[in-house]
């Protein structure tokens, strides 16, 4: 449903952006593991609730314990549900109270899936390596880059909860679907760009060479007619498949990694 804004409404853009950034800045304050980011989630929304209950003392108490209840989703989200929440308690009042805990507890979860797979792995992984790969080669586009990367994340993050605000619950439902092609779409696109990658991340070569009556084979040179950069993947290939075992995680996948490395250069066979 979307949410129709009369004129006397007591939210303004203002209380908007600051509890945008409120979101934004302590998500994260107090996280725990009973409760999560309900701590972070209480804060931003404070400005709300002191307009809407600020003359209700006993609603007001009873709306902030209610927000402080167990709350978890992608921080990026995040503002996206604190808008919708927002527009259906002005709107409302302290009626709402049952829909706004139905309302988190069924989009936190399908929306941490999405931005977990949007930022955490694609944002991060693919804009992330590229600023690396340059500054391994000695290029400060490299470090400018991830900074506008993350600048433009962050812009991208404050027009969420006034985005949520203004279309309410209609924005989740109209494009539940796209999101999911979206995501989707942005998984292929980041498995490409990683992909190509590899090689200039990851390097490793094989130093062996072949001898025999004067001719040499050089296997590096063979392996590339293969494909090139097959070390490489090979090895990339080897560390997410030991990511998937049980019993393995990703501090142990590194000392095995760490001391492969030392052993089969150690060995001669790579390097």
């Amino acid at each position: 449903m979307g949410m129709n804004k009369t004129v006397d409404n007591k939210i303004t853009k203002k209380d908007l952006t600051k509890m945008s950034w409120r979101y934004i800045l302590g998500s994260q304050l107090n996280w725990n593991y009973e409760r999560m980011m309900s701590s972070g989630y209480l804060y931003a929304i404070l400005p709300a609730l002191k307009k809407i209950y600020g003359d209700k003392p006993e609603q007001y108490k009873d709306m902030m314990e209610t927000h402080n209840q167990f709350f978890n989703t992608n921080a990026n989200f995040g503002n996206l549900i604190l808008g919708i929440d927002i527009a259906i308690e002005e709107q409302d009042g302290y009626e709402s109270k049952e829909t706004i805990v139905a309302l988190k507890t069924a989009l936190m979860g399908s929306l941490a899936g999405v931005g977990d797979s949007l930022f955490h792995v694609i944002w991060g992984t693919i804009f992330g390596s590229i600023a690396a790969s340059l500054a391994q080669q000695g290029s400060s586009a490299g470090v400018i880059m991830w900074i506008v990367a993350n600048m433009i994340l962050m812009y991208g993050r404050s027009l969420l909860l006034p985005l949520g605000y203004r279309q309410g619950v209609k924005l989740v439902t109209t494009l539940k679907d796209k999101l999911t092609s979206f995501t989707n779409a942005a998984t292929v696109l980041g498995i490409t760009v990683i992909g190509a990658l590899i090689p200039t991340v990851v390097r490793a070569t094989v130093p062996y060479v072949y001898e025999n009556q004067g001719v040499e084979l050089v296997l590096q040179d063979t392996v590339d007619a293969i494909m090139p950069g097959l070390v490489p993947a090979a090895l990339v290939g080897l560390t997410y498949w030991m990511l998937g075992r049980k019993g393995l995680n990703s501090t142990r996948v590194i000392w095995i990694i760490l001391i492969l490395s030392i052993v089969l250069r150690s060995l001669n066979i790579l390097a």
